[in-house]
């Protein structure tokens, strides 16, 4: 197949230019990465986005399988002598993998089968009389079967002969890919997605009570309730099924037959062999097909809601340098507090106990904990929000007023901290400390910087997910890997400060060079100029273009280095510069100067007007970080348990995770409240994500309570 051909498939599939979608294609085959593609290289995508870049990588991917399987496939029928000019061309110009398969499988290889059996006993012969329709009812019928009885084959009965024959057409049938087509459609179109309980369940209040007795039409369930469903019954809970009109089915199986003829001796037979292809064949393996795929839809789906509340915990605003405490609450293990500074140095650690039940250790930990605010000049408490959280607020709130101190304090999602606290790179960063004082190290980190920290573990662990451990995990991690380097590119890497982790999602760079680049940076000092990076080992030419442009070198030998301009353009802002008598670091930041340049005297065969844009906006504001600004949003200290909550009571909560349905939103009270997706706003919403994000401090009101289940109904407060 012409590579033209798949550009084509995929620019109609995506509605995008193909000249781009050319471009993309070539480019991405030249190994650059979709965050050089979509920010450096506009002018030949024709300003596509990342997303539009990402869609044709994945729709590029999509078809070379196809192709490849497209290969096997002519090759096995090649070799089976059944290769026909008709059916070439329409192998080669099939578009979808479940079609192809389709096609393929009435020459695929077969175990032994009813069908194989009754072929190898004769009676192949009276399957095409049936499928002909051509003999008369006056015809003996029995005279006619009895001469395809076979004793030795097992076939000595005139119902035996019958049988076998109406395998071999139900076979036949079922392996025609207009008819699988036909039902498929019909399925999709028609199918109610039907669960109940399981006897073992009948009864027993659970999470999944109300898919008891549940039913929706396949084309308009939502992926949240098939991941629901199937959850269930992998929990032996629930039991599903796609529920078709099986008599409708049948007779648009046997309407598809153009022979059939209800005078023939033979109809009866014909029909059974409709009944018995859907029944056995069609129907079983369609309704898994049709699961299986629908399920792959809710996978994606659920993958991409883990995907934007990742990208958004990863892009929350960062509180920037400033004194920051962190504490790992508990209760009887008591509260381990560190220290970092405003690099994110660790500084100094203590345990305290202020949930003592005598009492007698809380003025203890309030004066060691007033000792490092006062030592240290705190601005910020980062307190993580698993166990004792709330109580530990409430300790440190009332420290902090009584003795009238201005640090506020932070409730911080300690998703993930404990992976991190236990994983190899953790030991090798503090290798002298205990697993929950790295935790507690963690969580100021997380609110210093929640990018730079939140890299240093795999995503699935950050917990903003929707049926994440349920999911395709493959597709997961890859989408999920995904997602952080674009957080990491959108934002840019300082070179000279980044852990080896930050570094490795950096555009073209990987695990390997961003060990090299730490490892050079620790023998040989701050990068002084990009062009260094050249003398990394791994680090040639290639991936210098890939990386360079999302690169930061702050105070280096040049000021565009500390911004978003790639170096194979800095030749054009040093014209710009020169045009206007001044220098590039007079040049960077002076909008009055910035404006005076006309970028159409700029313009060239390499670079077009959507570059020099860009190159203009980085002029602008250099380094410029695209997170949004640092706020905080305090709990109501007297609200402490879910016994302390009443219908009506508004409350101010933190969004943990968004779904589908809608938003888990953090009130202080140990179990989170669901807004769902009809009380997020007052108008319409059909995507949670436009109106609430991971991170995000919103005020809500009570709906319901039911404390058994541990379920806290909300509504949002416009």
């Amino acid at each position: 197949m012409e590579a033209q051909n798949i550009v084509n498939w995929i620019s109609a599939d995506l509605d995008l230019n193909s000249g781009g979608v050319r471009n993309t294609v070539e480019m991405l085959s030249e190994g650059n990465t979709i965050a050089f593609i979509s920010r450096y290289r506009k002018e030949k995508t024709g300003n596509f986005t990342e997303t539009n870049v990402r869609e044709i990588s994945e729709k590029f991917n999509y078809y070379i399988e196809l192709e490849l399987r497209k290969e096997t496939i002519l090759k096995s029928i090649d070799e089976q002598k059944k290769l026909t000019p008709e059916l070439k061309k329409q192998i080669e110009l099939c578009q979808e993998k479940t079609k192809l398969e389709d096609i393929y499988l009435p020459y695929k290889p077969k175990k032994q089968t009813k069908a194989t059996i009754a072929k190898a006993a004769g009676l192949e012969p009276l399957a095409k009389e049936i499928l002909a329709q051509t003999l008369s009812m006056k015809e003996d019928r029995d005279a006619v079967v009895s001469k395809y009885l076979n004793a030795e084959k097992g076939i000595d009965t005139i119902e035996k002969a019958i049988s076998g024959a109406i395998d071999i057409v139900a076979e036949e049938l079922s392996d025609n890919a207009n008819i699988r087509g036909l039902i498929r459609n019909f399925i999709l179109e028609t199918g109610v997605m039907t669960s109940k309980a399981t006897k073992a369940a009948e009864g027993v209040k659970t999470k999944f009570d109300m898919y008891y007795q549940y039913s929706q039409t396949i084309k308009s369930i939502v992926g949240h309730r098939l991941l629901a469903i199937r959850r269930g019954a992998n929990e032996k809970i629930l039991l599903w099924k796609i529920a078709v009109d099986d008599e409708k089915a049948v007779s648009m199986i046997l309407d598809s037959i153009p022979t059939k003829n209800i005078k023939s001796l033979f109809y009866p037979e014909l029909y059974k062999s409709c009944k018995t292809a859907y029944d056995r064949h069609i129907y079983p393996s369609l309704q898994v097909e049709i699961f299986m795929s629908k399920m792959g839809e809710a996978d994606k789906e659920a993958i991409n809601v883990f995907a934007t509340n990742a990208r958004n915990l990863l892009l929350f605003p960062p509180a920037g340098h400033k004194m920051i405490m962190g504490i790992d609450p508990g209760f009887r293990t008591g509260c381990k507090i560190a220290v970092i500074n405003t690099n994110g140095t660790f500084k100094e650690y203590k345990t305290i106990f202020p949930h003592d039940d005598s009492g007698r250790r809380t003025q203890e930990a309030e004066d060691a904990l007033l000792e490092l605010i006062d030592d240290y000049e705190i601005e910020l408490i980062a307190i993580g929000n698993g166990t004792a959280s709330k109580e530990t607020s409430v300790f440190v709130q009332n420290a902090l007023k009584k003795n009238s101190l201005s640090a506020k304090i932070v409730i911080v999602s300690e998703a993930g901290a404990s992976v991190y606290s236990a994983s190899p790179l953790a030991v090798s960063e503090f290798p002298d400390l205990d697993v929950t004082i790295r935790g507690a190290i963690s969580i100021a980190r997380r609110l210093q910087d929640p990018l730079a920290e939140l890299v240093k573990i795999d995503p699935k662990s950050i917990g903003v997910g929707q049926y994440q451990h349920d999911v395709n995990q493959t597709l997961l991690k890859k989408q999920l890997d995904m997602t952080v380097e674009s957080a990491v590119n959108f934002v840019g890497v300082n070179l000279n400060s980044a852990s080896m982790q930050l570094l490795s999602y950096v555009s073209g760079i990987g695990r390997t060079c961003a060990k090299n680049i730490v490892e050079f940076r620790t023998k040989k000092g701050s990068f002084k100029n990009k062009t260094e990076l050249l003398s990394v080992p791994t680090l040639g030419d290639k991936t210098f273009k890939q990386c360079a442009g999302f690169l930061r070198i702050s105070n280096g030998q040049n000021p565009l280095d500390n911004s978003a301009v790639h170096p194979e353009t800095y030749n054009i802002v040093e014209k710009m510069a020169q045009d206007l008598n001044v220098s590039v670091a007079e040049l960077i930041g002076n909008d009055a100067l910035i404006n005076k340049i006309d970028v159409r005297k700029y313009i060239s065969e390499e670079v077009g007007e959507l570059t020099l844009n860009d190159i203009i906006a980085e002029l602008k504001k250099p380094g410029f970080d695209p997170r949004q600004n640092f706020s905080t949003a305090e709990f109501d200290l007297q609200i402490n348990s879910i016994e302390d909550l009443s219908e009506g009571l508004a409350l101010n909560g933190t969004v943990t995770n968004v779904t589908n349905f809608g938003a888990f939103v953090d009130i202080g009270v140990h179990q989170d409240g669901l807004i769902h997706i009809s009380k997020l706003s007052s108008k319409f919403v059909k995507n949670p994500h436009d109106v609430v994000s991971v991170g995000q401090t919103i005020k809500v009101r009570v709906l319901k309570i039911d404390a058994e289940l541990k379920r806290i109904s909300l509504e949002a407060i416009e």
